[in-house]
């Protein structure tokens, strides 16, 4: 099964819309935890544990478990992951963005190493940057397009002149217009949005009506969980989506609670946004 179908069926089965970042901080674990990166592995586990039947994503974050020297325990992660929860995808978001031999090598990274179902790619060197990753056959790949933080607007946001063959754009309409069409040979490209900004969503959305997409930004970044489904998601209540829709939320999922009780917090957060991104599509 390959990702889209893989997100499909989760989104289906735990009915949510929600992806869970695991963004392991030693310094936020709770109690006798606190600043033990060796205990990585064990937090990130127990939220896994809380809240598997909720979420249609996990999403770790490569530079939490790399700066720790925890490769190792983000394997052990992932495999648990497929132990528990053998029906939610794994998205490695790691933004990578390179060509030839060295992407090829990150690539073997994310898909051999850590068995990521999808990956988070920078888009900016083009179809080349992309191609390594695409011999990976049923995996993600989800695009860096119009991201939440304020300085994405410094490229992402510039406008591109009129071709012949093409429109006067932004530049992050002209990657949501590349990725559902040139680039997407394999049907298998997604595109990260930013919930800070629904309007973009929706023009996303416009551009490329079926691809996934990963949207972070909700709870402790600001964003709009309302605003954000109403933009992005695409489908009819109660059946298959047509626009898949993955809403990330990290911060205020993982503590929740600085607590013995920081599970259970974090299952009582997950499934409150889960009902509310549920709500908001009615």
């Amino acid at each position: 099964m390959d990702f889209r179908a893989r997100l499909l069926a989760a989104e289906q089965t735990a009915n949510s819309l929600l992806c869970v970042g695991l963004d392991p901080e030693p310094a936020r674990f709770p109690g006798a935890w606190r600043d033990d990166p060796a205990r990585i592995f064990d937090f990130c586990a127990a939220i896994v544990d809380a809240t598997r039947d909720l979420v249609l994503a996990y999403k770790p974050q490569i530079a939490y478990f790399a700066a720790q020297a925890a490769e190792d325990q983000l394997e052990r992660l992932i495999a648990h992951i497929r132990r528990v929860a053998p029906q939610v995808p794994v998205i490695l978001d790691a933004k990578r963005g390179d060509i030839g031999a060295t992407a090829e090598q990150y690539a073997r990274e994310a898909f051999v190493r850590y068995a990521a179902d999808a990956v988070t790619l920078s888009p900016l060197m083009g179809l080349d940057s992309l191609e390594p990753w695409l011999r990976y056959d049923g995996r993600g790949l989800i695009l860096l397009c119009r991201t939440s933080n304020p300085g994405g607007s410094d490229l992402q946001a510039q406008m591109l002149a009129a071709t012949s063959a093409q429109p006067a754009e932004a530049l992050y309409e002209r990657i949501a217009r590349l990725a559902a069409g040139a680039w997407n040979r394999s049907g298998r490209l997604g595109l990260v949005v930013g919930a800070t900004y629904p309007e973009e969503i929706a023009r996303v959305r416009a551009l490329a009506p079926t691809l996934p997409l990963l949207i972070p930004g909700i709870g402790a970044q600001g964003g709009d969980a309302a605003a954000t489904v109403r933009a992005g998601w695409r489908g009819l209540a109660g059946a298959a989506t047509t626009g898949p829709v993955m809403v990330s939320s990290s911060r205020a999922v993982l503590y929740a609670s600085a607590g013995g009780d920081f599970a259970d917090a974090a299952r009582a957060v997950a499934d409150q946004t889960r009902v509310a991104l549920n709500q908001a599509r009615g």
